[in-house]
């Protein structure tokens, strides 16, 4: 295929018009983002904006850090409490269910179980310390029913 010269020509035209409205185009964006603005104050925006950019990414790294304390702080705290009220003295209904057993545990099921047993002479309290979800004393039945409340409302 031969091309003549006002083939060649008519094509060459084509580019420069393509070439020319590409160039019109680009200068009238540029006229738009800087119009009613000096290339200074333009730049002063940019310089503003980069500061701003690093005092979020100075927070951002503060708010992770205080989060990360937060989380640590988060785990040993209780966040499973289950309650048993009981009467120890069932066969004389006298009293009411006046003691109880609460199991306190956090996240990583430490803890401890508080008891009562409640008579008219005195209160005796009792304390027993929970490592993952167990203790070294032995447990009443009220006890164990309190520590299972409060396993369930960790996972809840």
């Amino acid at each position: 295929m031969v091309l003549d010269t006002n083939t060649l020509l008519t094509i060459f035209a084509g580019g420069m018009v393509v070439a020319i409205l590409l160039g019109v185009h680009t200068e009238w964006k540029v006229y738009r983002l800087l119009k009613g603005k000096s290339g200074k104050s333009l730049e002063e925006v940019i310089i503003r904006n980069a500061s701003d950019i690093e005092k979020f990414r100075k927070f951002r790294k503060e708010l992770e850090v205080y989060l990360e304390s937060v989380e640590k702080r988060l785990c040993k705290s209780v966040r499973g409490i289950g309650t048993v009220r009981f009467n120890p003295f069932k066969g004389t209904g006298e009293g009411g269910n006046q003691s109880f057993a609460t199991a306190f545990l956090d996240e990583k099921e430490n803890g401890v179980i508080l008891s009562t047993l409640y008579t008219r002479e005195r209160v005796g309290i009792y304390a027993k310390p929970l490592k993952n979800g167990k203790s070294e004393y032995e447990l009443t039945e009220e006890e164990k029913h309190a520590l299972r409340e409060a396993k369930e409302k960790l996972r809840s």
